[in-house]
């Protein structure tokens, strides 16, 4: 009986240890202790994002914000929680090879930004947002699209 017990052991472990292994594997290869720091240039790390980093260092908020300013909520465990649930969806995507030609945002993260520009601009739009009287979300990308990332 103590071998069944054994064998079944080995038979989660194995395959623990190969998922681990590519893991800590791939996180290596990806640089992605880089995206543990507020580095810009982390973002480039994949080349589908050289782009938005061009577009960022030609815009106005170069000098006022970096990447987790506008795409990661405030506060540690939101910030790094945003940070782990992108990277792992953008591993995902470029390992299965199904994401787009050009980047587009998920509602989550447009939800993050618009969240980050009212933090920082919450004066000067309070009486915009006053006139809606609630009726429909701050979209704040459909008027300045490339704020952030000029073109």
């Amino acid at each position: 009986m103590k071998e069944k017990g054994s064998v079944a052991l080995l038979a989660a472990a194995v395959p623990a240890g190969v998922v681990l292994g590519l893991a800590l594997f791939t996180f290596g290869y990806a640089r992605g202790h880089s995206y543990m720091t507020d580095d810009p240039e982390a973002c480039v790390n994949c080349h589908v994002m050289k782009g938005q980093y061009e577009g960022w260092l030609r815009s106005s908020h170069r000098s006022a914000a970096v990447c987790n300013d506008c795409h990661t909520p405030p506060g540690f465990i939101p910030r790094y929680f945003t940070k782990a649930l992108n990277g792992f969806n953008h591993s995902l995507a470029f390992t299965t090879g199904r994401f787009p030609d050009e980047i587009r945002i998920t509602g989550r993260n447009k939800r993050v930004a618009d969240e980050s520009c009212l933090k920082c601009h919450g004066d000067i739009t309070s009486s915009m947002r006053m006139a809606r009287h609630g009726r429909e979300e701050v979209d704040c990308v459909a008027c300045h699209r490339n704020v952030g990332h000029a073109h």
